[in-house]
């Protein structure tokens, strides 16, 4: 074999285990970002269970339908900082509000969201029995000027035993902090077991009367 076929094959074969080299730095790159993805999707499965956890222990100990919210409203606001916190509760054919407003309160030209809402309104949601953005609550009959409102992340989160509706969670505040899906998810990972406390209240109450 002269030392031109050498030289050829030599470059050859440099050519094919940088081809490898290549082939092998691409597939550990996917290998890498799969984990990090996998890991942070770990961290915020971590994040759901430790504010569920913390839900469920800071309204165990509550007597009462308003001491319930109320902890219950603590603990959204604290998960969604600057936030309004409303619940709108059926309770005897009709709606009651439990209002639970940020330290710095937004305020729609002294007019709060929530008083936006009438009863068709809050019927159309709970029939919905779906999160609600501002577009869907306009659709349902939310009579109010849609630019007044462009500066409001709001959203309504169903609170239903076994597919009957008891009410929802209306979340709202400034939209350059826009409601993130990540701290929805974590409160909806409570609503089950903050419907079911509601009822048992309800039903205690109606028992007392």
């Amino acid at each position: 074999m002269d030392r031109k076929q050498r030289d050829r094959r030599l470059r050859l074969l440099i050519r094919k285990l940088n081809k490898e080299r290549k082939k092998q730095a691409r597939k550990i790159d996917i290998l890498c970002n799969d984990f990090i993805s996998a890991q942070g999707d770990f961290i915020k499965r971590l994040n759901t269970i430790n504010f569920t956890a913390n839900f469920y222990e800071a309204i165990l100990g509550t007597t009462d339908l308003r001491s319930l919210l109320s902890a219950a409203g603590k603990l959204i606001k604290d998960e969604i900082p600057e936030s309004n916190v409303t619940f709108f509760v059926l309770q005897h054919d009709k709606f009651e509000l439990y209002m639970f407003e940020s330290d710095q309160p937004i305020t729609l030209e002294k007019q709060h969201l929530e008083n936006r809402f009438t009863p068709e309104l809050v019927d159309n949601i709970c029939k919905s029995n779906k999160l609600c953005a501002l577009d869907d609550m306009f659709a349902m009959g939310l009579q109010d000027n849609l630019v007044r409102l462009s500066n409001i992340s709001a959203v309504t989160v169903p609170l239903c035993r076994f597919g009957s509706s008891l009410g929802f969670i209306l979340i709202y505040r400034l939209s350059p902090q826009i409601l993130t899906p990540d701290e929805l998810k974590n409160i909806t990972a409570v609503t089950c077991g903050l419907s079911r406390a509601i009822q048992s209240f309800q039903v205690t109450l109606q028992s007392a009367d």
